[in-house]
């Protein structure tokens, strides 16, 4: 569990600052789960240059609630809880010194978007969050509010878990089950899992991968996984203490993530066999398939260019998929294109997607 914040500030000296508004949102990786938003009384004065950028007064701030009427909210929705921001040191850096203030130590384990945009999306022009955002085609409202910062950040933080294959996010934030008896354990472990399409891992205990699955339902098919009585199968259901997914929206990407995905982590209880590898080229050398999304609002979007397969993205406006440049520093790298020529032929011969542009 995640909780994507951004804070607005009064500027001033370092440690010296106080805090003006606030914006948490509980992200379960895939949805927000609970928020909570509101402006804050610094007891001081609001430096004029942070009047003009974030447009918050002295004024606006007089009757709203002081950082201890609010301290309790924030430990109750960042409990259990990664807190993720867009330059994460300077966010719990406030934090932490608001409640060293009121005498409580506040620790949380953090996550930098800048710091994984870094890696996970290499040379861009600059990694502020205005610029980076608008590079990638991710609409900002509200721009320096807190609310408008932080929603813009989980759309940031989303597309970086795409981009993640080696799934090293989830390897270090996964949140690990409490080891009861086997049965108990995976009742209470697929309770949490929902009835979509998507590729889901199963993990042990220090988050390593040890099962790739995929399906149309995968709270079906992960229950299928979990009543084999096979040797594998029982050692699957002991060893496996957390279980994360990632939704698809249609067969296509889901057989593409999941067959890409197991060349990348290569779990120790899959059965791999070896694919018949097609070399031949596509009908055309340079296209867009576009597909269902994992929402009504969004779409997939496969970009090969060169008869090679470059990559894929979620994509939510036109705009995003009409800018080739846009669209390139969304895509999730393809490594093994071979691999990934073969499965979209495969599919293309005897399925469609929902629609083709040829450039």
């Amino acid at each position: 569990m995640y909780a994507i914040l951004d804070i607005e500030t009064t500027g001033g000296k370092f440690n010296e600052e106080g805090i003006t508004e606030i914006a948490i949102y509980k992200f379960d990786g895939h949805e927000i789960v609970d928020q909570f938003i509101t402006l804050v009384n610094p007891e001081k004065e609001i430096q004029p240059f942070v009047v003009q950028l974030t447009g918050i007064n002295n004024k606006m701030l007089r009757n709203a609630p002081k950082f201890h009427e609010v301290a309790k909210r924030i430990i109750e929705i960042t409990t259990d809880c990664i807190v993720v921001a867009h330059n994460s040191s300077f966010d719990y850096r406030i934090l932490k010194t608001e409640y060293n203030r009121l005498g409580y130590e506040y620790k949380r384990d953090t996550l930098c978007t800048v710091e994984l945009s870094r890696k996970l999306i290499p040379e861009q022009p600059s990694y502020s969050l205005g610029k980076l955002c608008k590079s990638l085609g991710i609409p900002m409202s509200d721009r320096h509010r807190a609310s408008g910062d932080a929603l813009a950040t989980i759309q940031l933080f989303k597309l970086l878990l795409d981009k993640d294959v080696d799934k090293s996010i989830l390897k270090n934030t996964v949140k690990h089950f409490d080891c009861k008896k086997t049965s108990e354990k995976l009742i209470a472990l697929l309770d949490e899992i929902p009835a979509i399409m998507g590729v889901y891992y199963l993990h042990r205990e220090d988050g390593h991968i040890i099962f790739m699955g995929k399906g149309n339902n995968l709270k079906n098919d992960i229950n299928n996984q979990f009543i084999k009585t096979t040797k594998r199968g029982k050692a699957i259901q002991e060893k496996t203490t957390s279980i994360s997914y990632e939704p698809t929206g249609n067969v296509l990407l889901t057989n593409l993530k999941f067959f890409l995905e197991l060349e990348v982590n290569k779990p120790k209880y899959n059965l791999r066999s070896k694919k018949k590898m097609l070399f031949d080229n596509f009908n055309s050398d340079n296209m867009l398939l576009i597909d269902k999304g994992r929402t009504l609002d969004e779409h997939s979007a496969i970009l090969i260019e060169n008869n090679e397969v470059l990559g894929y993205c979620f994509t939510n406006l036109a705009y995003q998929e009409n800018q080739r440049d846009i669209l390139k520093s969304m895509l999730t790298p393809i490594e093994n294109k071979t691999l990934a020529k073969t499965i979209i032929k495969n599919y293309l011969k005897s399925k469609n997607v929902a629609k083709i542009i040829r450039y």
